[in-house]
């Protein structure tokens, strides 16, 4: 609607029009990121689909090792196989009947045992679901405790600089649940005697699984409330409700409530936690669940299986995503669902003195493991000093074949390290790539976020089979997502700066301002963002080691030593602790390192009376 005000001869646009507009944009944009998530989602699914095409092996052979293996691989018998299961239709075919079994509820055959899938997927679909919620539930506890602090003092108005629990959560958050697993089952399992230490035989087996997957996401929970409540006890509300004589349980009460709505879409990061860490979790303790049923499809190239469980993995982590955007919608109100009600940088005091030096401290011992590990030789086999307690010979030890410890676990962190400097840089060069284009890469990024590097790595194990180059190629595919955020908010900033608009007017090129300007103001914070993902990256290569998809023996990567110590964990604790140890100095190192180098924003204003 066009107005005129007297004297003016050039109309003006309403508000209204000016609301509808953006309407309309948010709309359009709206529909073309769905549009766009859907499109990498069924990129996704069509991988799952044609993984016996892409698998690049001769599937028949892999069934006829799997059913027989003294049985000779004639012909005639792969031809008698690849007949029976249909590979020889193609892939487009086969990937037609993939997914019209799929819709009709059907997921094929077993190759290896000739039963149903789907019965095999909802048996270990039952045990995640079960093993899951009891994991929620120590989570909710473990947030609970760290908050606990922040909410007291809040709602007396005694917090000063942030909340009380950050530090603590950030820890128990970045603790690799594969590794807390096999600490939980060294020490309560195996010292104490208190839990069983596999199996799936009643409630008393879900104690340690439950432990191993629900701290890291309760420390994940604990961090994010922790960090939205200083800035949410700030508000002008809190003042007036204090000042009215309200109690601080109310107080506390609605100050939860209010911090809820921007941060339960990261709830979802906890849901996808939980599905790639029952994929560990289940290994570590011989749990029965999905997660193992996946790992173990994809060593025996059972991909009829393998498909099913991946399937209902990716299902679960979409459906945690999907449920926790409801739940903000429920919360917000059909009133409040279109409003930005992000809640500002909690203020942070100046990492001090101590803070600073936690780094360099965790950096040196890694340093100096590694250089004294580097000097010895991690191949020498020794049957005579097999499983040796730790000595003048072998500080660290030795492992079932009598190879040192130590000069394994020092070899390990260069290699590990070196690798993960490779996918740093490969991951950082994309996500610059990408930057320039956020609107086509949104969906890639939202699918990459829901898929836990255990799950691509099985994926990317069965299509190239398990090694570091396909382990490498797995953690690259989701680690990109945050610094293609990052580089795409720089670049739209830089773009915005007034200095191109004189760059433009005196004449520049297009090309001279990209990599006079753009490019440099962009490429320094991203790469710096990258390194410091670089431990989380290493921490994930070791996972993946650890659950047999990455590097494979007897090279001396610190999964795979964590991984081949649990054979014989009751009698030589040692050589379990070694790499345990190694792994959480890392998760230290990184925890440390991002608290200190975090910027130091004061809290802003947000709209008061949105909790009432």
């Amino acid at each position: 609607m066009k107005t005129t005000a007297p004297g003016d001869t050039a109309p003006r646009t309403t508000p209204l029009r000016t609301a509808a507009g953006r309407t309309t944009a948010a709309r359009t944009t709206a529909v073309r990121t769905a549009a766009a998530r859907t499109a990498a989602l069924a990129a996704v699914v069509v991988t799952i689909g044609l993984l016996p095409w892409l698998s690049g092996k001769d599937a028949a052979l892999s069934v006829l090792r799997a059913r027989s293996a003294e049985q000779v691989a004639t012909e005639e018998a792969l031809t008698a196989i690849r007949d029976d299961l249909g590979l020889g239709a193609g892939p487009l075919t086969l990937l037609g009947r993939w997914t019209a079994g799929v819709l009709q509820g059907d997921l094929g055959v077993s190759w290896v045992s000739g039963t149903e899938v789907l019965p095999s997927v909802l048996l270990g679909l039952g045990v995640s679901l079960a093993l899951m919620g009891a994991s929620l539930a120590v989570a909710l506890l473990v947030a609970l405790a760290l908050c606990t602090g922040t909410v007291v003092r809040g709602a007396r108005g005694t917090l000063r600089r942030g909340g009380t629990g950050g530090a603590p959560a950030a820890m128990l958050a970045s603790v690799p649940e594969f590794l807390l697993a096999t600490v939980l089952l060294i020490a309560l399992g195996v010292w104490l005697g208190l839990l069983p230490t596999s199996g799936w035989q009643g409630p008393s087996s879900m104690v340690l699984p439950a432990l191993a997957m629900g701290v890291p996401a309760g420390g994940l929970l604990g961090r994010l409330v922790d960090d939205a409540l200083p800035a949410v006890f700030e508000e002008r509300w809190v003042a007036l409700w204090r000042a009215s004589g309200v109690s601080p349980w109310r107080i506390a009460c609605a100050a939860l409530r209010r911090s809820m709505p921007a941060i339960v879409p990261q709830f979802g990061l906890v849901g996808v936690g939980l599905t790639g860490g029952a994929v560990a979790v289940e290994t570590v303790f011989a749990v029965p669940g999905i997660g193992r049923t996946a790992l173990g499809a994809a060593k025996a190239q059972d991909l009829p299986l393998l498909q099913g469980a991946v399937l209902a993995l990716l299902v679960l982590g979409l459906t945690a995503g999907v449920l926790s955007h409801l739940v903000r919608a429920r919360l917000l109100g059909p009133g409040l669902r279109d409003a930005a009600l992000a809640l500002p940088a909690p203020p942070r005091a100046p990492a001090g003195r101590a803070a600073r030096t936690v780094p360099v401290v965790l950096a040196g011992l890694l340093t100096a493991g590694t250089g004294w590990g580097l000097l010895r030789d991690p191949f020498t086999v020794d049957v005579t000093a097999r499983l040796s307690a730790p000595s003048w010979a072998h500080p660290l030890g030795t492992d079932g074949l009598g190879r040192d410890v130590l000069a394994r676990l020092g070899h390990g962190a260069a290699a590990t390290v070196g690798v993960a400097l490779a996918v740093c840089l490969i991951s950082c060069l994309f996500a610059l790539a990408v930057g320039f284009l956020p609107s086509h890469s949104a969906g890639a990024a939202d699918i990459a976020n829901a898929l836990p590097p255990v799950i691509v790595g099985i994926l990317v194990a069965a299509a190239l089979g398990p090694g570091t180059a396909g382990a490498s190629v797995a953690v690259a595919l989701i680690s990109w997502p945050p610094l293609a955020a990052h580089a795409s908010a720089l670049v739209q900033e830089t773009r915005a700066a007034g200095f191109l608009t004189a760059q433009k007017a005196i004449g520049s090129t297009p090309w001279w301002i990209l990599t006079r300007h753009i490019l440099p103001a962009v490429a320094g914070p991203v790469g710096r963002h990258a390194l410091l993902r670089l431990p989380g990256i290493a921490l994930a290569l070791a996972s993946l080691g650890f659950l047999g998809l990455g590097a494979q023996p007897p090279a001396p990567e610190w999964g795979l030593l964590l991984d081949e110590s649990r054979a014989y964990v009751e009698r030589a604790p040692w050589a379990a602790l070694a790499p345990a140890a190694a792994l959480a100095l890392l998760a230290g190192f990184a925890v440390s390192l991002s608290s200190v180098t975090a910027p130091g924003r004061r809290a802003g204003t947000v709209r008061a009376g949105v909790a009432a």
